[in-house]
């Protein structure tokens, strides 16, 4: 049964840095892409990270110079740092595996950005 188990999500003053953290069971990790999305109240989801089992990241717009993705293949475990953090990055953000024609999601794990 693969697993995809998010954590670190919280509150957190603007400015301020959350990291995020993936624990994957259930595959073999390090032959997965894996990623990160997001999806506000009332809006679509969207790509926040991305990065290949070879370690090529991708960022979504808003958030490149900001976040960083990177993965541990020892501990299956994919992280997103979030640093400088705005009242628009509040979102569920949900923890994504790919491999070839598998595509498997986490839970979700809530930020709010809020004073």
């Amino acid at each position: 049964q693969v697993q995809l188990v998010e954590s670190g999500g919280g509150l957190v003053q603007p400015g301020g840095s959350l990291r995020l953290s993936c624990v994957a069971s259930g595959i073999i990790f390090r032959f997965y892409a894996m990623g990160w999305y997001r999806q506000a109240p009332g809006k679509q989801r969207e790509l926040v990270a991305t990065i290949t089992s070879r370690g090529s990241t991708n960022y979504g717009d808003s958030v490149k110079g900001r976040f960083t993705i990177s993965r541990d293949n020892a501990k299956n475990t994919v992280y997103l740092q979030m640093n400088s953090l705005k009242f628009e990055d509040t979102a569920v953000y949900y923890c994504n595996a790919v491999g070839g024609p598998r595509d498997y999601w986490g839970q979700g794990t809530q930020v709010t950005v809020s004073s």
